[in-house]
C-alpha cells in the first residue's frame, strides 16, 4: 500500500521508552525567521505499543525524532482515536520547528482478532506554524477518519489478497497469466466482476518485468515490439467454472512454478504468494541479464554462442527472453544478428 522513502521500513520504537528531549511541553515555539516553509507528511502502525513507519517524506534524520514524539504521546493517552491532535515539533529540518497534526485512526474492533484492539494507524501532517495548522487544517481533517480510515482497514484486502484471489481463481492455469506477463501480453477478462478484473490486472503488473529490465535507448517502446510478434490477447471468461481460456499459452519456466503457487494458496499464506511472485520475477531478472552477457560474449567468440544455445534450451523460457533481447538491442546489428541465430536455434529444438 505504501512505498517506504526511508531506510526505516521495519524499524519499530516502543512506546515506553521515555525521552523528555521530545516532550511536547519541552519543544518550543515556531521560529518566525525561516521564510520558506516545506511540507511534510509521516504515516505509522501502531500495534502492541510500538510504532512502525509505513511511508515518510521527512529527512532521515528528522523522521526518528518526530516518532519519538509520537510515542510519548501515545504513552501518556495523549493521542485518543480518530482525534486530531496539533502541537509544534523540533525536528532536524530546514525550519527547525513546524507545526504537526497528528491523528490516530484505530483498527475496527473484531471478536475474532480480540488481540486487535487498540492498534491502528497514526496520520502526521507537517508544515507552517501550530497556530497556522489550527485555523487551517482543523476544518479540513474533520473528516479524515470517516474517509482515510474505510481505505486503511481494507488495505489487507487491498494490497495482499489480490494475489491469492487470482491463484485461487485460474488454479493450475496461473501458468498463462505468468507468461502473459513476462511476454508483455495483453489480458482481457469477460463475465467477472470489476474486483475480479481489478485483480487480475494488478497480477500481471506485479508479475510483469515493465520497467525492471533495462532497455536500450534505442527502444522507445518495448512492449509496442514485442506485441508485433504477439497480436493476440489472452481472453478469460469467468462466466464458465473453471474460467475458460482462449489464447493461451505458457512454457517450461511459467509451468515450474505452477506447484509453488497452488501449494501457498492452499495454505492460505498470502504473504509466501507475494514471496513466491517476486522470486519468479527475480528469476526471470536472472535468466535475461545471463542472455545479454551471453550475447555480448558470443559477438567475438564461437563458444559462447553455443553456451547462449545451450542455456536457452535449459532455462525453458528461451522464447520470452529472445523476445525482450530483440526489443531491447534492435538498434545493435551485431547483437541482432545473434539473435537471429539463436531464434532459428529454437525453432528447430521445438521442430
Amino acid at each position: 500500500m505504501f512505498s517506504s522513502q526511508t531506510s526505516s521500513f521495519q524499524e519499530s520504537i516502543d512506546v515506553e521508552e521515555k525521552d523528555a528531549d521530545f516532550d511536547s511541553e519541552e519543544l518550543g515555539a515556531y521560529s518566525p525567521r525561516v521564510q520558506h516553509i516545506s511540507s511534510y507528511y509521516s504515516i505509522y502502525y501502531y500495534q502492541n505499543t510500538s510504532l512502525t513507519l509505513l511511508d515518510s517524506s521527512l529527512p532521515a534524520e528528522a523522521e526518528p525524532e518526530l516518532r519519538s514524539y509520537i510515542s510519548r504521546r501515545l504513552s501518556k493517552g495523549a493521542l485518543l482515536g480518530g482525534m486530531g491532535n496539533i502541537a509544534t515539533v523540533e525536528l532536524s529540518v530546514p525550519e527547525q520547528a513546524v507545526g504537526c497534526y497528528c491523528c490516530l485512526l484505530e483498527q475496527e474492533r473484531s471478536p475474532e482478532q480480540p488481540e486487535a484492539d487498540g492498534n491502528g494507524w497514526v496520520v502526521c501532517l507537517l508544515g507552517g506554524s501550530e497556530k497556522g495548522l489550527q485555523s487551517s487544517l482543523t476544518p479540513e481533517m474533520q473528516n479524515l477518519e470517516s474517509e482515510v480510515r474505510p481505505y486503511l482497514s481494507r488495505w489487507y484486502e487491498e494490497s495482499v489478497m489480490h494475489i491469492h484471489r487470482v491463484v485461487q481463481l485460474v488454479q493450475t492455469n496461473i501458468s498463462y497469466l505468468l507468461y502473459a506477463a513476462l511476454s508483455h501480453t495483453h489480458v482481457e477478462v469477460t463475465g467477472a466482476d470489476e474486483r475480479t478484473k481489478t485483480d487480475v490486472t494488478r497480477f500481471i503488473k506485479a508479475a510483469s518485468l515493465q520497467g525492471l529490465v533495462q532497455e536500450e535507448p534505442s527502444t522507445a517502446s518495448l512492449c509496442k515490439t514485442v506485441s508485433e510478434d504477439s497480436p493476440t490477447d489472452l481472453l478469460i471468461d469467468c462466466a464458465s467454472s473453471p474460467p475458460a481460456f482462449t489464447n493461451a499459452v505458457s512454457n517450461r519456466f511459467c509451468d515450474d512454478w505452477i506447484q509453488a503457487f497452488i501449494n501457498a494458496a492452499e495454505r492460505f499464506n498470502p504473504f509466501l504468494l507475494r514471496q513466491i511472485l517476486e522470486n519468479f520475477k527475480l528469476k526471470a531478472i536472472q535468466d535475461m541479464n545471463n542472455l545479454k552477457r551471453f550475447i555480448r560474449q558470443a559477438e567475438m567468440s564461437h563458444y559462447a554462442l553455443f553456451r547462449c544455445c545451450l542455456f536457452l534450451q535449459s532455462c525453458g523460457n528461451g522464447d520470452v527472453l529472445l523476445q525482450n533481447a530483440r526489443a531491447e538491442h534492435s538498434g545493435l546489428p551485431e547483437a541482432c544478428s545473434i539473435i537471429r541465430v539463436l531464434e532459428e536455434f529454437l525453432a528447430e529444438q521445438a521442430s
